[in-house]
């Protein structure tokens, strides 16, 4: 049996269980691997994750490892992890803006980063993809705050106020891996229209129509074209170059998803949202199933496609040319604010959400689990 200490923290609409490093890295060859130690952490291969942390959904099965950087200019380092469910298996692939969200105000909270007075800023770096986050948190007079009044579409619960920016994205990887706006991908004896971008997250966006779609509807629907956008993924991460042919499938990258033109719906709440509310409509898909409401890197990647004409995104939406974004989800209108380059290029997205500390504890972890895990 391992003791292994974590905090259990809600950022935005997801759920994450953070670990400080130096209580995880004596534990990783122990353990047969640090996948090994948070599957059965999380209770991974059983569908409730029943003997486990684990919540059971791609929103709440979620982990990541913090550390101090030692890179100039960047206080904290993150490796991200999105925990299967029913199987024994991590991936390593993608990043999480919601638990981004939570590991700010995690920082600052567990003394890693020190306060500052007004408001401090948590500069991190996802190991994963390389992707810079600035987490902005107010803390009045240098006190570190434990709640507040910020809400989110997808819950009622309120947090502490957290600005995350999503920056550089005019540098580095080419935002169109294949150079293109549209691409046709084929799946399933059809051919159906595409923007690739990397941006937040590598993700594949098709235009609702061409799977006889609106963009607008609710998750059973969606759920219903599920094996078709997982084969979708598939044939996309190969035109990303995110994989060669007899590669094993993630369900975690690329993000994939469909938008539409704004219009009127019902988010998965009841509440009516009209189209003259919101600028294009998203439904994403979350490992192998509907996202209940958008990861924020797929919202960055929205967003980044929104900026280049001809795409799925820029097509499907009723203004262009703002520095404000409204995506229409299942769980209601998100907002986000961009910011350009003197050369026009998009440089970072901000988006406003909010964190609470819920637990800290000591999980106890299987031993002969994580050794069935290993071998």
């Amino acid at each position: 049996m391992f003791t292994l200490r974590s905090t259990w923290m809600r950022g935005g609409t997801s759920k994450c269980w953070l670990f400080n490093a130096v209580d995880v890295d004596p534990l990783i060859a122990q353990a047969g691997g640090l996948d090994a130690l948070l599957t059965s952490a999380f209770g991974s291969g059983d569908p409730r994750q029943l003997d486990g942390v684990g919540g059971g959904s791609s929103t709440t099965s979620k982990a990541a490892i913090v550390r101090r950087s030692p890179q100039p200019g960047i206080d904290i380092d993150y490796l991200f992890a999105q925990v299967a469910i029913g199987d024994r298996r991590v991936e390593w692939g993608s990043n999480c803006g919601n638990c981004a969200t939570a590991i700010g105000l995690y920082a600052l909270q567990s003394g890693l980063v020190a306060v500052d007075d007004g408001v401090t800023v948590v500069r991190m770096r996802n190991q994963n993809t390389g992707a810079v986050l600035n987490a902005e948190i107010p803390t009045p007079g240098g006190r570190i705050p434990s709640e507040g009044n910020a809400a989110v579409p997808g819950t009622t619960a309120l947090g502490v106020p957290v600005g995350l920016s999503f920056t550089g994205l005019s540098a580095g990887t080419q935002m169109l891996p294949t150079g293109n706006a549209i691409d046709a991908v084929a799946a399933a004896g059809s051919r159906y229209a595409a923007t690739m971008v990397v941006a937040g997250a590598p993700a594949a966006l098709f235009d609702a129509a061409g799977l006889g779609l609106t963009g607008a509807e609710d998750n059973a629907t969606i759920a219903e074209h599920l094996p078709l956008l997982v084969a979708l993924r598939q044939e996309a991460s190969l035109r990303m170059g995110l994989s060669k042919p007899g590669d094993p499938i993630s369900h975690a990258i690329p993000k994939v998803g469909i938008v539409g033109p704004p219009r009127d719906y019902r988010t998965t709440t009841g509440e009516a949202i009209s189209g003259d509310e919101y600028d294009v409509s998203v439904r994403m898909v979350s490992m192998l199933a509907p996202h209940p409401a958008i990861g924020l890197t797929s919202a960055v990647a929205v967003a980044a496609a929104s900026t280049v004409g001809g795409s799925v995104v820029s097509h499907a939406m009723r203004r262009s040319g703002s520095r404000s974004l409204r995506l229409g989800t299942p769980a209601g209108v998100l907002h986000l604010d961009l910011s350009f380059t003197p050369a026009g290029a998009l440089d970072s997205v901000t988006l406003h959400r909010a964190a609470r500390r819920l637990a800290v504890a000591e999980l106890f972890v299987a031993a002969p689990a994580l050794v069935d895990a290993a071998g």
